[in-house]
């Protein structure tokens, strides 16, 4: 049993963020299995083009986890790790979610202070 949707998230970030770790990559693919090729939001998350489609493909997969924890039988042996899986995809949505944001915002205050420069040194 693995956590796809934390791997694949892990790939994305990599490939988004430029960084060059073979290993890791290596690691993560090893975790997907199968899921890095079969169709879907997995999949579409091991190459984003960039973080906002990131971002929806892992909410994309967020929902089918949920799905599949709502189509698990109570008895199923796997339910409680689903269940803790749904718990930890949700905080790794939310902190994605933020960071985000919070570069959003970087990229806005870098605006706003090149502005506050010109008004200080205007330019020529």
């Amino acid at each position: 049993m693995a956590c796809h949707e934390i791997a694949a998230l892990r790939l994305g970030l990599m490939r988004v963020l430029g960084l060059k770790d073979e290993a890791a990559r290596q690691h993560e693919l090893a975790e997907l299995g199968d899921g890095a090729s079969e169709p879907g939001p997995i999949q579409s998350m091991c190459d984003p083009r960039d973080l906002q489609s990131l971002r929806r493909f892992y909410e994309a997969a967020v929902s089918m986890l949920e799905e599949r924890v709502a189509a698990t039988r109570p008895e199923d042996t796997k339910l409680p790790y689903l269940r803790s899986l749904v718990i930890l995809t949700k905080k790794v949505e939310l902190d994605l979610a933020n960071q985000i944001e919070n570069l959003t915002r970087l990229f806005s205050d870098l605006e706003q202070m090149h502005d506050f420069v010109h008004e200080i040194y205007p330019a020529d």
